[in-house]
């Protein structure tokens, strides 16, 4: 029995030693504006999707060696090499969303960003459901449920 366990460790731990080590999900960008999308980790897999633009938000909900799973915007999932994306937070509309001047519900609006705004995420504090978003030199609080790349309950500081 413990030469089981012992080999079964084994195979844990280098499975454990191929995986980033980086929570899973967790949200990522896109690196560059050619991107193949894949049915499976690896060149050999056919491709599914080519991403054009880079910085768009993705989810990271798989990891095998040096390929991520990723899911989009729009649901769809595949295979990327980790090397095609980036740490970088940026976050994408859902829907049509006011951008506020201040961390607060009743603030003043600025501007009102359309559904599929790409923005990049700077700060998430845990006091609001609001998120400070730069959307091209536009700054100002987006609603965190109409974002796309970060979690209900995450914080960003």
């Amino acid at each position: 029995m413990r030469m089981f366990l012992f080999l079964l460790c084994l195979t844990i731990c280098a499975a454990a030693q191929a995986a980033s080590g980086l929570p899973v999900p967790r949200f990522v960008s896109l690196r560059s504006d050619q991107i193949n999308l894949r049915m499976g980790p690896g060149t050999r897999y056919p491709i599914k999707w080519l991403y054009q633009k880079s910085d768009l938000p993705v989810e990271i909900i798989d990891e095998h060696e040096n390929w991520r799973k990723i899911r989009d915007f729009n649901g769809q999932k595949g295979w990327v090499h980790q090397q095609m994306l980036s740490g970088r937070r940026m976050v994408r509309l859902k829907e049509d969303a006011l951008v506020l001047r201040a961390a607060a519900p009743d603030s003043l609006p600025i501007a009102r960003a359309e559904k599929g705004a790409v923005g990049k995420l700077k700060l998430c504090p845990p006091a609001v459901a609001l998120c400070l978003v730069d959307f091209n030199e536009l700054e100002g609080w987006v609603s965190k449920p109409k974002l796309f790349g970060v979690y209900a309950t995450e914080t960003l500081e």
